[in-house]
């Protein structure tokens, strides 16, 4: 089915990032996945050896998907990986204590489609290890895919590929959709989602203003920051939001000044 890709499709803005992956064949099993679905945008995050997209294996099973190797990015941080992106999610098997919020891949495609305009990135952590909690606590959603509970091994290109379908079926369907039964639910207003960079300097902002208040104990914090990290996640913000909560953060280190 060859439908336009317009600007704001998932096609245009979703991007593939794969964290510190340990084998090339991976990396083109990968490409291989994103080519099929009709997505092209991938980066990878200090993969852990020095011929990431050049190497035999990657070539030999990204199988004919060169294009998609030969765009892709190698950067040295996630924050760079996630550069311009207004949402996140994480994918991963394990679930974690102070997790944003679960979805499973459908609801998180559709949600991507229905909601958001701007570029937008999926998570892929190690083989052997996956994700960081680091990283995962400072995503919008954590995607845990509902496989067999006593057997849910699945590989990397395996779960990029599942993703990646779920993306491909939430877009067709909305540009097939008949506008005689089609249902909207873009009711209302909807300002700018902040990136994943905007919100970062807000969680800085809103700690330091926190500890000058001693509401938050630097040499202690325990869990305030992943739980307060886990509250906003839940609300997608938006750039006027992000801007309305460092304003509060400003007033507060001026006053304690």
């Amino acid at each position: 089915m060859n439908l336009p890709q317009t600007d704001t499709s998932l096609f245009k803005r979703l991007r593939f990032v794969l964290v510190e992956t340990s084998h090339p064949g991976n990396i083109g099993a990968v490409a291989r996945a994103m080519k099929t679905m009709g997505f092209s945008e991938l980066v990878l995050v200090n993969p852990r050896f020095p011929d990431a997209l050049c190497n035999p294996d990657a070539i030999a099973f990204a199988s004919g998907a060169l294009d998609i190797l030969q765009g892709a990015k190698i950067v040295n941080s996630i924050e760079d990986a996630l550069e311009g992106c207004h949402y996140v999610a994480a994918i991963s098997a394990r679930l974690r204590e102070f997790s944003p919020p679960v979805l499973p891949p459908r609801a998180l495609a559709e949600y991507l489609k229905r909601s958001m305009r701007e570029p937008v990135a999926l998570v892929f952590g190690n083989e052997r290890f996956g994700l960081p909690n680091e990283i995962v606590v400072n995503c919008n959603a954590l995607i845990n895919i509902p496989a067999n509970e006593e057997y849910s091994s699945l590989n990397l290109a395996q779960a990029v590929q599942l993703l990646a379908y779920e993306c491909r079926v939430a877009e067709l369907a909305e540009l097939t959709k008949s506008p005689e039964n089609g249902l909207s639910t873009d009711v209302g207003f909807h300002g700018k989602h902040a990136a994943a960079s905007e919100i970062e300097g807000m969680y800085a902002h809103l700690e330091q203003a926190l500890a000058a208040i001693h509401f938050l104990d630097p040499e202690n914090p325990k869990k305030l920051m992943p739980r307060l990290k886990r509250l906003f996640s839940r609300t997608q913000l938006e750039t006027e939001e992000v801007n309305i909560f460092r304003g509060i953060s400003k007033k507060i280190l001026d006053f304690k000044k």
